[in-house]
């Protein structure tokens, strides 16, 4: 190895060792603010908020190692993927310092013990949060790509721990037994947790391009249109996003009182357009919440349909597109409209 090798070797580990280190402190801090939030011990969660301002310094400072490599050996490939990832992951590790903190808050705020269940689900969700964080933190030391997917796929699961989570606190305070403002500080810790979670997730995903160079794949959404019979307009804006948008998103089209088959005229029109009618005859809606908690976004194509959606997932986009008329021709121009503007939105404008 020559002198130039040896130098940009010993200086990107010490990125790496910076990087672990003050990994190790935020990892604790989370861990230590939950503990302060659940014994509603104050010096504890002090302790948290005040060693922020050490890792604030720690990561400015690795941010700082980073340019400077950059000018010194004006890398390429693989060290020049390392540096820019590391300057992306630094992001994510600082912000889960600022969730640490913000639990740490919440935990000086309490008027009283979390109820038992939530408390419950606070632990779980941490553990979970945090097993998630420190594969990621493993993968980054071992520079395995396979550790971070492997992190990368658990994510479903920590979501629907969190819509659980969500739905006790709900009952929580239904039964009006503490004071608002602790119900809400509860619910700012079980955000902020979901949202370490999150980051760790963003890790994972700059490990795997810092050593393959494989970048983010895009987000494949989940799309469903809604109406009564699901004999006309469901299935004409359903044949016309996957026209357009199929490898950006799942199209599905339901109605709550689905007919025996589709509209002819709608059918004939569809396949004058070139486009296919998804499936082979009407569907009825799943609306229980698991079902639609499972859908990005619920688009209703009659005002009314939204009243048979008893209850709109956390996660969950509910649109009401009101579209008028009969005639199919008219009735493709408006939701011609309503399709291409949800799209840009999605995905980004001109995307196809």
């Amino acid at each position: 190895m020559s002198h130039y090798e040896e130098r940009l070797e010993h200086d990107l580990n010490a990125i790496r060792q910076a990087v672990l280190a003050v990994g190790k402190i935020i990892g604790a801090a989370t861990k230590e603010s939950v503990r302060a939030l659940l014994q509603r011990n104050r010096a504890m969660a002090s302790k948290v908020i005040l060693g922020d301002l050490h890792v604030n310094r720690t990561i400015r400072d690795i941010d700082r190692r980073c340019h400077a490599f950059v000018a010194r050996h004006l890398p390429s490939a693989g060290p020049l993927r390392f540096v820019s990832s590391v300057l992306r992951l630094d992001v994510g590790l600082e912000r889960i310092g600022d969730y640490a903190v913000t639990i740490g808050r919440e935990a000086v705020q309490l008027s009283q013990d979390a109820p038992p269940a939530i408390a419950a689900d606070i632990e779980m969700m941490c553990d979970q949060a945090l097993a998630m964080y420190d594969q990621a933190m493993l993968a980054f030391e071992k520079g395995d790509p396979g550790i971070a997917r492997g992190a990368i796929g658990t994510t479903g699961q920590l979501k629907t721990t969190f819509d659980k989570v969500f739905d006790d606190l709900i009952r929580e305070g239904d039964k009006g037994s503490r004071p608002v403002r602790d119900l809400v500080a509860l619910m700012v810790v079980l955000n902020r947790l979901e949202r370490v979670r999150d980051q760790a997730k963003n890790i994972c995903e700059e490990i795997v391009f810092a050593a393959t160079g494989e970048t983010k794949r895009p987000r494949k959404y989940e799309v469903v249109f809604v109406d009564e019979h699901n004999q006309r307009l469901g299935p004409m804006a359903a044949a016309l996003a996957r026209k357009g948008w199929s490898d950006h998103a799942h199209f599905t089209t339901a109605g709550w009182n689905p007919a025996d088959a589709f509209d002819p005229a709608i059918s004939e029109f569809i396949d004058s357009r070139g486009l296919e009618v998804p499936g082979g005859k009407p569907a009825r809606l799943d609306t229980s919440h698991d079902r639609l908690n499972e859908y990005d976004v619920i688009v209703v194509l009659r005002a009314s349909a939204g009243e048979q959606i008893p209850e709109i997932p956390f996660h969950t986009v509910l649109l009401e597109w009101e579209i008028q008329g009969t005639d199919p021709e008219e009735l493709f121009k408006q939701l011609s409209v309503e399709v291409h503007d949800l799209a840009d939105c999605l995905f980004g404008a001109g995307v196809a």
